[in-house]
Formats: C-alpha cells, structure tokens, sequence
C-alpha cells in the first residue's frame, strides 16, 4: 500500500485550488515552497487538522554528480513545521 495522503494548500482561510500529494505533511510542504509559497497550511484530506509551516526557497550549485542538462543553479526548499490547527466544522 503506498499510505498516499492529499493536502489542499489554504490561502486566507479558504481552500485553493492545489492539492499535493505525499506520505507525510512536510513532503507537501516542501513542493508548496518550491512553487514559492511562504507561509504554509495544508489542510489534509479527511480529516480536521490544518499543518502549518513556514517555507523558504534558497539557490544553490548543483550536485557534483548531477547531469549535464541540469542548470548551474538550482532552487533548494527549506521548511519549519509551526504546528498543528484543528478546524472545528
């Protein structure tokens, strides 16, 4: 079983429109920050908890192994977990 969970991305209380998908909170909160999302809650499905973290993308060279093709630069996320809100519906 792959244990696959959604977030829905929240901007002003509501919901948007995103929706990542992972294992666990802070792998959806990784790919909102590369997109550049800085304050971060994601509401995940199916349940009434909000996670929320603060997000930040850095540039950075790229590996010494890493192809050809790939640019010099490449963007790194960075996130801090803030905690917990539960939505009372």
């Amino acid at each position: 079983m792959s244990d696959k969970k959604y977030f829905v991305l929240m901007e002003g209380g509501k919901d948007t429109s995103q929706v990542f998908a992972s294992k666990q909170p802070r792998g959806a909160a990784l790919k909102a920050a590369t997109r550049g999302h800085e304050n971060i809650r994601l509401r995940e499905r199916g349940t009434k908890r909000v996670h929320c973290f603060t997000g930040s993308i850095s540039m950075v060279d790229k590996p010494a192994n890493g192809p050809a093709w790939l640019p010099d630069k490449i963007k790194k996320a960075n996130v801090k977990k803030t905690g917990i809100e539960h939505i009372n519906k």
